[in-house]
């Protein structure tokens, strides 16, 4: 139905993405791995002598990395958040459900509009919001229902992509943040450096741990943000490719000619005819009277 890849360039070609599905065994695997390197690491440490020293625990070291800790743990409940709430907005049940579909294509198939039309206003999703614009711009041709779908398409891609954006920021400010208190610990060490001298290595090393401790912290947000920016806005390509597809199915050989000037969606038209006109038809149709 839209073809002018100019217009929408969000849409992958059909025949590259038709039968494109996302493969989670690779993350699977990936996850496994680190998972067991994370088992290695700790029994090594379990071996080594007790007489070593303490080892500090996880909040131990998290709160020797200062005050930065605190904005780097809040972008790490936005990025889980924002990664959770976006894998479900952009899966194809969420953007085209099934049973949506299957109704409007049966509606379609008798020819009802004003029930599509209605059926789509009462269903909100991101398929049913293009249906909907598409379907009240019928009496309108082929050109007004194909640009009125494709501005659509752009809002709900939009919308689609507005939170999957926050994710990339997070992977660029994380990192800086954790910059930050690098460059605090290195301040503080060097005043430690000055002041006491080597005499006390325990203040010293504090602060050459906040400097490791915060720029660490933010490398491990930052990274897995950008694999889920990444990871969902491909996502979202692909659910918005599927909407493309019904489209495409809907509205082929659509008989614009029969529904020439039909107004379904019962929205007020305020377009008219310029008020200059009608004083103009008034005036002839007054003098027309007078002469007769």
């Amino acid at each position: 139905m839209i073809h002018n890849p100019a217009t929408v360039t969000f849409i992958l070609p059909q025949t590259i993405m038709k039968h494109r599905r996302f493969n989670i065994r690779p993350i699977l695997f990936i996850a496994i791995l680190v998972s067991g390197m994370a088992l290695l690491s700790a029994a090594d440490g379990e071996k080594k002598d007790p007489k070593a020293g303490h080892n500090k625990t996880l909040l131990e070291t998290l709160v020797e990395g200062g005050w930065v800790m605190v904005p780097i743990g809040i972008m790490s409940i936005l990025t889980v958040y924002l990664s959770t709430d976006g894998v479900r907005n952009t899966s194809i049940k969420k953007t085209s459900p099934p049973a949506m579909e299957a109704e409007v294509k049966r509606l379609f198939l008798q020819g009802d509009y004003v029930g599509a039309y209605t059926f789509c206003r009462d269903n909100k999703s991101p398929l049913t919001n293009v249906l909907r614009v598409g379907i009240s711009l019928l009496g309108d041709g082929k050109v007004m229902v194909e640009e009125g779908m494709i501005s659509e398409m752009h809002k709900e891609s939009a919308a689609m992509s507005a939170q999957i954006n926050y994710l990339s920021v997070i992977g660029v400010v994380t990192p800086m943040i954790g910059l930050l208190g690098t460059v605090t610990g290195m301040i503080k060490a060097f005043s430690t450096l000055g002041s006491s001298g080597i005499g006390d290595p325990s203040s010293l090393s504090g602060a050459i741990g906040e400097v490791l401790v915060a720029t660490a912290s933010g490398l491990v947000i930052a990274i897995p943000a950008f694999g889920m920016f990444y990871f969902l806005r491909s996502r979202s390509t692909i659910a918005m490719h599927h909407i493309q597809d019904i489209i495409n199915q809907l509205f082929r050989k659509m008989p614009y000619e029969s529904l020439e000037g039909v107004h379904i969606s019962g929205e007020e038209i305020y377009a008219n005819i310029p008020n200059w006109l009608v004083q103009e038809q008034v005036g002839v149709e007054v003098s027309g009277e007078e002469t007769a």
